[in-house]
């Protein structure tokens, strides 16, 4: 969530600070702030999910944990996607 919070303050202050050739770049960051608020709020939902009992071979009850691997994905495609983006528009500034 404060990563989230950030994104959007960083996207206020392109807004508002810079010229009209940076608008792009700050409706980046805003869309990227969305995004990550979307991926906490889906992984506080997965978080109260991730303790559960099985039954093992033997019949005995285990806690079982749950790891947060299908998130990691959705951050690190998502970074990479704006990352790139952000690239993209850079070069563009620039030629």
């Amino acid at each position: 969530m404060r990563t989230a919070i950030g994104q959007f303050s960083f996207a206020l202050v392109v807004l508002k600070i810079f010229t009209r050739e940076f608008y792009p770049i700050g409706a980046l960051f805003a869309a990227y702030g969305l995004a990550i608020l979307v991926v906490a709020s889906y992984r506080r939902y997965q978080g109260h999910r991730q303790f559960f009992t099985a039954e093992s071979s033997d019949g005995v009850l285990r806690r079982k944990f749950k790891t947060s691997g299908d998130t990691v994905v959705l951050m690190t495609a998502l970074s990479l996607g704006a990352y790139v983006t952000l690239m993209v528009l850079t070069w563009r500034l620039v030629a």
